[in-house]
């Protein structure tokens, strides 16, 4: 089958799927099920594919277990043996606090025999919020708005919540010592640091308290009070490499951004177009990241390079939006519209950007389509682009034009998906 076979918007909607199926918890969670302990089986969790992982499990797992996991609002599954409960994402909310105090309790007590099948996804952090002694949740919900709002990187941005958590940084591996815990991961991270996946509550934490405060310094975030007395008095640090705590800990990735890429790569070569991986863990700001991919795409269309016409630009990772505007829209429709700006219409580029999670930021969106005419159908709506990129409304650019794609929830996370595709020129 050549590209002529299938338009290029339902070309780029089939990549996006192949990504989302390479990550879809069905698939990547029963073959790293570890054998049945002599003791009890406990499972818990957190993160957007949470509920849909806990149910994968219980779909092929013989013996008895019980557990709790917690997942996004409206990204649960229905589970016979698994309790789940839904709380909020990104800035988290009482529901998250109460799940992490029972799944912390829940560990605690139990014996060598035992195993704590811990399964993390993306959005752990902010679901599984229990705040350290002495702060509240109004005060981790104050430094999580400012940090979503400053431009951090999700690496930034977990440094702080660790060292202002009770649960995260490795302390609910030492909490369940010295049962086995055996943690299947879905990475959504640039880079795929364990430590970094949903804070890493079952993981070795190598930031220290100072690294959090130097965060908070270099984004100029100075409230609540609270925060910055507990990073400054840096008293309980999380567990490090080498903790005795953490000895019987096996982590896993189960799934990952470059596996999102990979399979959606394969489906182009079967279209008859080169897929061209320019990498998995792209970050920076969505609109700076969409100048390159249009250097590079432009390169392709106008000197075969890196590959000849036609080809298809794939990328992952976790871009950021450093908010100025009063607009709605996540990163990835920042993104295409700042994509549609560099390119100005060029003809024979097509592209898609999306959230693997099927949420693009806080919106109902997983992301968008852009071609050519982008552009000039949303000056014939009233809508000038550049105002709206200036504005931070990518979503109103693409809902305008009836271009956003809405998956729902896709109960998976292996982060941002972008595929871009140059035609070759007509005639």
């Amino acid at each position: 089958m050549t590209m002529s076979a299938l338009p290029p918007r339902d070309f780029l909607r089939r990549l996006f799927e192949a990504a989302l199926a390479a990550a879809d918890p069905a698939r990547c969670v029963p073959p790293h099920l570890p054998a049945a302990p002599k003791g009890r089986t406990l499972v818990v969790g957190a993160g957007k594919a949470a509920a849909k992982m806990a149910r994968a499990v219980e779909d092929h797992w013989s013996g008895p277990l019980t557990g709790l996991v917690v997942t996004r609002y409206g990204h649960g599954v229905p589970c016979a043996r698994i309790e789940v409960v839904e709380a909020a994402h990104p800035v988290p909310d009482a529901a998250g606090q109460q799940a992490a105090a029972r799944i912390l309790a829940m560990v605690q007590g139990l014996s060598t025999d035992d195993l704590v099948l811990c399964l993390i996804s993306g959005g752990g952090s902010a679901l599984l919020a229990l705040p350290a002694p002495g702060l509240t949740l109004d005060d981790k919900r104050a430094v999580n708005r400012a940090l979503l709002k400053s431009g951090a990187n999700i690496a930034e941005m977990n440094c702080v919540r660790k060292h202002l958590s009770a649960i995260k940084g490795g302390r609910l591996a030492a909490a369940a010592a010295p049962a086995r815990v055996v943690s299947l991961l879905i990475s959504d991270v640039p880079g795929d640091d364990p430590a970094v996946i949903a804070s890493g509550p079952t993981v070795a934490d190598p930031t220290t308290f100072a690294d959090a405060a130097a965060v908070l310094e270099k984004y100029r975030i100075s409230e609540p009070a609270a925060a910055i007395v507990r990073l400054r008095e840096a008293k309980d640090e999380t567990p490090k490499p080498g903790d005795p705590r953490l000895t019987r800990v096996e982590t896993t990735i189960i799934a990952r951004p470059q596996d999102a890429l990979e399979a959606a790569a394969a489906v182009a070569r079967q279209a008859g177009i080169t897929p061209v991986i320019l990498g998995d863990s792209i970050e920076g700001e969505a609109r700076e990241v969409a100048l390159v991919h249009a250097g590079i795409a432009r390169q392709v269309r106008r000197h075969g390079q890196p590959a000849r016409v036609p080809a298809v630009l794939l990328s992952g990772g976790e871009t950021t939006v450093t908010v100025r505007g009063q607009g709605r829209g996540g990163r990835n429709a920042e993104f295409l519209l700042a994509l549609a700006v560099a390119l100005n219409g060029e003809s024979g580029i097509h592209a898609v950007a999306g959230d693997t999670d099927g949420i693009d930021g806080t919106e109902d969106n997983a992301g968008a389509l852009l071609g050519p005419s982008s552009l000039t159908r949303g000056l014939a709506a009233g809508i000038d682009a550049k105002r709206m990129l200036a504005d931070n409304d990518g979503y109103g650019f693409f809902a305008a034009l009836g271009d956003l794609i809405v998956t729902g929830p896709t109960r998976t996370n292996v982060n941002d998906f972008r595929a871009i595709l140059i035609e070759a020129e007509a005639g």
